[in-house]
């Protein structure tokens, strides 16, 4: 676990069935307070619908100001140029990637998403890309992020654990 913000983000991407097909959610969470900074919802897995806009967001919702070591499995999403070049623009960013064929490199994410699967109000196969979007907006945004306790974060919320972890930086410094 990271002990500080900005230190380590984790991303991946999973398969989200709709009455449109399959549609897909990339998260990027900071491993120390475990906050999704950033997401995006997309009905393609082309680099440019999935992690490029949910880096995007995640860099302007929390600002890189020291070494950050971007973590993610070896998905073509991560490995393309396009992506690479984005990181590489900035000088603080190290990529990493999970070994192949292991899972367990990426587990704060994979986690992340089996608490999606599991405490989603609604069944996603119902509903189509506009109203899953509403939904998961919800879920990460208002729930996620502001009120579920998270039991690797003694019980706080992921807000609550950055208001904690940016005290604590700040009485460091």
């Amino acid at each position: 676990m990271a002990d500080r913000l900005g230190q380590v983000w984790v991303s991946d991407i999973t398969y989200i069935p709709s009455n449109q097909g399959w549609l897909y959610l990339t998260t990027i969470m900071d491993l120390a307070d475990r906050q999704i900074l950033g997401w995006s919802f997309s009905e393609g897995m082309q680099a440019d619908q999935t992690v490029i806009p949910a880096w995007k967001q995640a860099c302007q919702k929390r600002a890189i100001e020291q070494t950050l070591i971007f973590h993610s499995d070896r998905g073509i999403q991560y490995a393309c140029q396009e992506f690479r070049q984005l990181l590489e623009a900035r000088p603080r960013v190290r990529q990493s990637m999970s070994r192949k064929g292991n899972c367990w490199d990426n587990a704060p994410a994979e986690s992340f998403f089996k608490t999606f699967k599991a405490e989603l109000p609604i069944e996603p196969k119902r509903f189509g890309y506009q109203e899953l979007r509403g939904v998961i907006f919800q879920f990460i945004e208002i729930w996620y992020n502001r009120q579920r306790l998270y039991s690797t974060l003694d019980y706080r919320t992921p807000a609550e654990m950055e208001n904690h972890l940016t005290e604590n930086q700040e009485l460091a410094a």
